[in-house]
């Protein structure tokens, strides 16, 4: 099985079906899922977000979000002064850098190298 760090934006879409859901299907399929801890907060914002935007389905959506759980996203703690080293490095956010620094830092721990 192959690890993969999973964004939240490929989360949101197959909790939520959205279109990207068809792009995001098969780069998951058969994964091992690591994502940075705050993946729960960030999937339970577009919710909530969808939420108030269409009332008419928000009990729809509440259900869809109980599937974050199914997904089996291994969640793992970023350190947060090397993800703000590196976003300064890479000129990006945080929130990006986290996900970069956890995925350098998998790759370390299977033998692999990730692009700069």
């Amino acid at each position: 099985m192959t690890d993969k760090v999973v964004d939240a934006s490929a989360v949101v879409a197959l909790l939520f079906d959205e279109l990207t859901r068809e792009e995001a299907v098969p780069r998951l399929r058969g994964a091992s899922l690591q994502a940075p801890s705050l993946i729960g907060f960030k999937a339970a914002k577009a919710c909530l977000k969808k939420m108030r935007a269409r009332p008419a389905e928000r009990q729809t959506l509440f259900e869809a979000f109980f599937f974050f759980d199914e997904l089996a996203i291994a969640q793992e703690t970023v350190d947060l002064g090397e993800a703000m080293a590196l976003a300064e490095q890479t000129k990006s956010s945080l929130y990006d850098a986290s996900y970069l620094w956890l995925a350098r830092r998998r790759a370390r721990h299977a033998g692999r190298r990730v692009a700069e």
